[in-house]
């Protein structure tokens, strides 16, 4: 999870990051002039991997980032937000906005030899809504969702049980990539290490902790309307290497070791634009930025008035600025600026006010001090437990939280660091036990925020859900089932600045920072392309000989 951690057990936070996106045709880099050169190798390096490389069940970006070369989706997403055809060449909807009619591409084929048609369709849709699935962000993301029907090979009809607006979005995410029949009949532990589509690419091996390899797709021929070419890829094969360590990472790219770098460390961007072999191109990513979300339901967090002295009593933009060199901007809002809906009016909406987060500790009853200098309340320390995996921490965010560590101390906060494992991590989560939590969710839709703020995707039992700040208000909840009931974005942009204004105003989240995309390119390499999600694809990306 994008849970930029997108959240696969919520790896919240490193991998919830998380997530929708279509294709895109924006080049990271402009082409010479001449004509692109096929074949050759391009190889990437990133600094997380996948935990499940099934998108139908894992959260996470690195997850989309993986699959997507394999995966088409039915549509793709641009940029503004529109719709474009993909494995569907046209789609109807129904005029009370529960039925969604495609019509499907003839002629794909899966890389194993299987035919796509409609019941290949009905196939994927089922399997992201399978309890077996465990879907982490799919099935969370496909709304009231009731079945497929397939009218003929070429034709399904998808229905739900009320109007569900963002549903073309969500289905041009790498997360309801199409799958071969063949592989989903394999079962879940086979999906988590390979998966089969109809992409341009076809994986070769995925090996834990190191990378995934793949050949190009000879026979592909049905690329989405936007991308900058027809028929095969050009790269003949593509490789992603899994770099943990920022300096081994950008060492193997300043080497010349491989082509182009994920996540360059925000220290050494002037380093690598003063490169005259390399370039530095970003993108900021929509959806939920990196945020800290207090457990609204119990804990010293429970008090509307403490969540907000802590938020407001922490310098964040400060902390953010120099700890980033101004790689990312501090946030305001739970979303980024990308986002559709996004409110700019949330810039102004809270503001550091050390002396007001002191008053509001005094009202909320925690108005005495330890020996330690920490506030206390009927001689009980006001401690914030927050488990934090440290393991996946990127980004330089354990340093971040250390950070907001000792900020905190000093308007009285003790925060305690529970140290805990992505096993360990989830069933802490759903049971709801923590004062804190953080993680950045990626999606390509201000409905990013029904995720997050919505009652029913409170954790509970075995369902993950991604509203950890455990936040129940039947107002947001309203606001958020009327952005589902229409296609009017004007009208959905409204609902989603109201929502952003009432949970800034509940203190519901702290904003942190806005995720940016740093990618570091060798110049040799060109078009590499950019879904609406942020991460990057490489259907139309080549390498010059030159």
């Amino acid at each position: 999870m994008s849970l930029n951690r997108r959240l696969a057990i919520p790896v919240l936070t490193v991998l919830l990051a998380l997530t929708a996106c279509g294709t895109s045709a924006t080049p990271a880099a402009q082409a010479p002039a001449g004509a692109p050169a096929k074949g050759g190798t391009l190889v990437f390096g990133v600094n997380t991997e996948p935990i499940n490389l099934d998108p139908h069940a894992s959260p996470q970006d690195v997850t989309g980032l993986f699959t997507r070369p394999v995966l088409d989706s039915l549509v793709a997403l641009d940029d503004k937000g529109g719709i474009h055809p993909w494995l569907a060449t046209s789609w109807e909807i129904s005029a009370d906005g529960k039925t969604y009619t495609f019509k499907l591409r003839e002629g794909v084929k899966f890389s194993d030899g299987g035919v796509f048609d409609g019941a290949a369709v009905k196939a994927n849709l089922d399997h992201i809504v399978d309890p077996k699935t465990k879907s982490q962000l799919a099935a969370a993301a496909f709304g009231p969702y009731e079945g497929t029907k397939v009218i003929d090979a070429q034709t399904v009809e998808v229905s739900f049980s009320k109007p569900y607006s963002p549903f073309l979005a969500a289905l041009a995410t790498a997360y309801f990539g199409i799958q071969s029949p063949t592989a989903l009949a394999e079962g879940p532990e086979a999906l988590a290490k390979k998966v089969v589509g109809t992409g341009p690419f076809v994986i070769d091996a995925f090996v834990p902790h190191q990378g995934i390899t793949y050949h190009r797709n000879p026979d592909y021929n049905w690329a989405p309307e936007g991308a900058k070419h027809t028929g095969p890829a050009y790269l003949e094969k593509l490789e992603i290497k899994v770099l943990t360590e920022d300096a081994v990472r950008l060492g193997a790219l300043t080497s010349g070791q491989i082509d182009a770098i994920a996540s360059v460390p925000p220290v050494n961007v002037k380093q690598v634009e003063a490169d005259p072999k390399l370039t530095i191109v970003r993108k900021q990513a929509p959806g939920g930025n990196y945020n800290y979300y207090p457990n609204t339901a119990k804990g010293v967090f429970a008090d509307q008035k403490v969540r907000q002295a802590f938020r407001d009593g922490i310098d964040f933009a400060t902390i953010v600025g120099k700890l980033y060199f101004g790689t990312f901007d501090p946030a305001f809002s739970p979303v980024s600026p990308a986002t559709h809906g996004y409110d700019a009016a949330t810039e102004s909406q809270w503001r550091y006010d050390p002396e007001g987060a002191g008053r509001l500790l005094d009202e909320a009853g925690w108005t005495a001090k330890d020996a330690e200098g920490y506030r206390t309340k009927d001689g009980a320390r006001l401690t914030v437990r927050w488990p934090f995996l440290k393991s996946f921490a990127r980004e330089q965010r354990g340093t971040l939280a250390e950070q907001i560590q000792a900020e905190a101390k000093k308007i009285g906060f003790e925060v305690v660091f529970t140290d805990v494992t992505a096993t360990d991590f989830a069933p802490k989560a759903i049971a709801g036990d923590y004062d804190l939590i953080d993680f950045s969710w990626q999606r390509a839709d201000g409905d990013t925020l029904r995720n997050l703020f919505a009652i029913s995707n409170i954790p509970s039992g075995t369902f993950f859900g991604q509203n950890l700040a455990r936040y129940e208000d039947a107002e947001v909840d309203g606001w958020l089932s009327d952005s589902l009931a229409t296609t009017d974005l004007a009208e959905r942009a409204a609902l989603y600045a109201k929502i952003q204004q009432k949970v800034n105003t509940d203190a519901v989240v702290f904003p942190v920072y806005v995720f940016n995309y740093l990618l570091g390119v060798s110049k040799n390499v060109r078009d590499i392309a950019w879904e609406p999600q942020a991460y990057p694809t490489f259907y139309d990306a080549w390498v010059s000989k030159a």
